[in-house]
C-alpha cells in the first residue's frame, strides 16, 4: 500500500498574499469546496485573528458539509508578554472552532533576539505555552518552524529545541518552513533527514517551502524522500515575493512518479479542471506553462514532434495528459506540417485525409495569415474557425452592418471616456446597440453583448480574462500593423482569438468577434451532443 502524503492547501493565506491576489469571503468558500472535491487532507483557510473578512469566513465555513478536508484555522504563539488565556489571537484561533489548527512560531536565534526582543528561553515557553494550551482545548495542531533551515545550518541546537519544544506541548506535526526561499536542495535533504531521525517517531514531520531560489518543488520531493510526511503549499504557487511551492505540481510529481498517495487516485483527472477553477475564482489566467495542468504542458508545434505523437504518444510526452485531466494540443504555425493540420481536421470531419485538397488549401490560408501576422499557436479559437471555413463547417451567427467608436476628453464619468455604436443583422432581424466603457474595445464588447443577447443569451457568460497587442512592425510608426489576442473565458471553458490590422480598434474587433463566434458554435455541439 502507498504511503500517505497529507497534502495542506494554503492557497487562502499564504497564498492570498501574492500580489493582485484578494478573495471575497464567497470566493473563499468557492476555493475551500474545489480543493474539498480534489481531496486534499487540510485546506488552511486563514488567520481568524487578523481581520474581520477571516472570521467572518469562519463563521460561514461551520455550515460546509466537506467530504474529504479539514478546514485549518492559522495563528502564531503567544505574545511574550502574555498568557495563552490573555491572548486575543489565540483567542480568535479557538472561535474559528476548526479541529485542527497551525501555529508559526520563531526556530532562528537572531529572529528571537532581534525580531521578538526575547530571550532564547522565552521563546521555547512560548512555543511549549501555546501548543499545549490549545492541545488541552481539543485542538489538533500543526507546528511551523518558520525560518527553520537558517537556524538549523545557524544554530542547529537551538532550532531542534524549538521542535522538541512543540512536541512536548502536544503538537502532532512539525512543518519545517523553508522561509527565505534560499535553502539548496543538498541542504534541504539533510536537515530534514536530521529531524526525522530526532522526532520522527514522535511527530509527522512536514515540509514547506518558497521559491525565491525556483527550487521549492524540488525541495519538498527531497523532503519527502527524507522522511517527511506532510506537505504544504499552494495549489497553483503563487504567493508572496516568488510564490509558494506548487501543489498542482508536486501532487502529481509524488502520486504519478513516486509512487505516494496524496489525493484519492480517482481525483487526479480533476486536478486540471479544478485548477482552472480556482485560477477563474481568484480571476488570474492559468499559467500555461504549468507542469501537468497548463495549457502547453502537452503542447507540440514542430512537425517532427507531431508527426511522432501522432504515432505514438510517449515519443514526446512522460505521461498521457488525459491521466490528469488535461488534453493534448497542436500548436499551429508554418513548422507544424501537414499531420498537425489533418489531426485538427479531423474533429470536424474524419473523412479527410492528408491527400484531400482541402488540406493543402488550409495550410496555404494559414501561411498567408501568418505572413500577415496572424499567430495561429497562441490563437485556438481562431484557428478552429479558419478550418470550419475553410472545409464548409461554418455559419455566421450575425452579420455586420456598421460600427462605430468615439472617446471623450475630459472624461464626463470617471472609467467611461469611450462609447460605441453598431447595427447587426440576425436572419433578417436588425439590431441597433450601444454601449460605453473603459476604452473603444470594451465599448464595443459591451455593444456587441448587448446587440446579441435577444439571440443568444449566453453571451452574457463571456468575459475577457486577458487583452494583448503587440505591434508587428515598428520602423511604420503609428502605421505599423498590430496583432491583437484576447482570451475569453465562460467560467468553464477557454479560448484565444486574433485579429490583425494597421487599425488596433479592427483588430481588436475581429478577434472579438471570433471569441463570440468560437461561443456560440460550442453551445450548439453541445447541445447537440445531449441528443445522440
Amino acid at each position: 500500500m502507498a504511503t500517505k502524503i497529507e497534502i495542506l492547501d494554503s492557497t487562502l493565506r499564504d497564498g492570498s498574499q501574492g500580489e493582485g491576489i484578494s478573495y471575497s469571503v464567497q470566493d473563499k468558500i468557492h476555493i475551500v469546496q474545489a480543493l474539498d472535491e480534489l481531496g486534499v487532507t487540510y485546506i488552511e483557510a486563514g488567520n481568524p485573528g487578523s481581520n474581520p473578512k477571516d472570521m467572518d469566513f469562519f463563521q460561514r465555513a461551520k455550515t460546509l458539509n466537506l467530504k474529504n478536508a479539514h478546514l485549518v484555522a492559522f495563528g502564531s504563539t503567544r505574545r511574550r508578554d502574555s498568557s495563552c488565556a490573555e491572548d486575543a489571537n489565540l483567542q480568535s484561533l479557538l472561535s474559528a472552532e476548526t479541529q485542527d489548527v497551525v501555529i508559526f512560531g520563531k526556530t532562528w536565534d537572531f529572529q528571537v533576539t532581534e525580531i521578538l526582543h526575547a530571550t532564547l528561553e522565552e521563546n521555547l515557553d512560548m512555543i511549549r505555552d501555546t501548543t499545549e494550551y490549545l492541545t488541552r482545548r481539543g485542538r489538533n495542531v500543526v507546528y511551523d518552524a518558520e525560518h527553520f533551515f537558517t537556524g538549523f545550518f545557524q544554530n542547529e541546537e537551538y532550532a531542534l529545541k524549538t521542535l522538541r519544544a512543540a512536541i512536548d506541548g502536544g503538537a502532532t506535526v512539525l512543518t519545517l518552513c523553508e522561509t527565505k526561499g534560499g535553502c539548496m536542495i543538498s541542504d534541504c535533504q539533510k536537515a530534514v533527514k536530521r529531524v526525522v531521525e530526532e522526532f520522527g517517531n514522535g511527530a509527522v514531520i512536514g515540509i514547506h517551502t518558497h521559491n525565491d531560489s525556483g527550487l521549492a518543488v524540488a525541495n519538498t520531493l527531497v523532503a519527502v524522500e527524507a522522511g517527511a510526511r506532510h506537505v504544504q503549499g499552494v495549489l497553483l504557487g503563487f504567493g508572496e515575493r516568488t510564490g509558494n511551492a506548487n501543489l498542482s505540481t508536486i501532487i502529481a510529481d509524488l502520486q504519478l512518479k513516486m509512487g505516494y498517495n496524496c489525493i484519492p487516485q480517482e481525483n487526479i483527472a480533476k486536478l486540471t479542471p479544478i485548477c482552472k477553477r480556482v485560477a477563474e475564482i481568484t480571476n488570474i489566467p492559468l499559467n500555461s506553462g504549468l507542469p501537468y495542468v497548463g495549457q502547453n504542458a502537452f503542447a507540440h508545434k514542430a512537425g517532427m514532434h507531431i508527426d511522432a505523437v501522432l504515432k505514438n504518444p510517449s515519443a514526446y510526452e512522460h505521461i498521457s495528459p488525459d491521466v490528469v485531466g488535461n488534453e493534448r494540443v497542436f500548436l499551429m504555425s508554418e513548422v507544424a506540417g501537414r499531420s498537425m493540420i489533418i489531426e485538427k481536421i479531423k474533429k470536424f470531419d474524419s473523412s479527410i485525409t492528408k491527400n484531400s485538397p482541402v488540406v493543402a488549401e488550409i495550410v496555404r490560408k494559414v501561411k498567408e495569415k501568418e505572413h500577415e501576422g496572424y499567430q495561429f499557436e497562441g490563437a485556438d479559437g481562431s484557428f478552429e474557425l479558419l478550418v470550419r471555413k475553410s472545409i464548409g463547417k461554418y455559419q455566421p451567427f450575425f452579420n455586420l452592418h456598421y460600427y462605430k467608436t468615439s472617446d471623450e476628453s475630459p472624461l464626463i464619468e470617471k472609467g467611461l471616456y469611450s462609447f460605441a455604436q453598431l447595427k447587426i443583422d440576425v436572419d433578417g432581424n436588425f439590431q441597433i446597440a450601444a454601449g460605453e466603457g473603459n476604452g473603444p474595445v470594451n465599448a464595443l464588447d459591451n455593444a456587441l453583448r448587448q446587440a446579441l443577447k435577444p439571440f443568444y443569451p449566453s453571451v452574457e457568460s463571456i468575459h475577457l480574462t486577458d487583452y494583448k497587442v503587440r505591434v508587428l512592425d515598428g520602423k511604420s510608426a503609428t502605421a505599423s500593423r498590430v496583432r491583437v489576442l484576447i482570451e475569453s473565458s465562460d467560467g468553464n471553458d477557454s479560448w484565444t482569438t486574433m485579429g490583425v490590422s494597421c487599425d488596433v480598434v479592427e483588430a481588436s474587433w475581429m478577434a472579438l468577434v471570433d471569441s463570440f463566434e468560437y461561443k456560440l458554435i460550442k453551445d450548439i455541439e453541445k447541445k447537440y451532443q445531449k441528443f445522440i
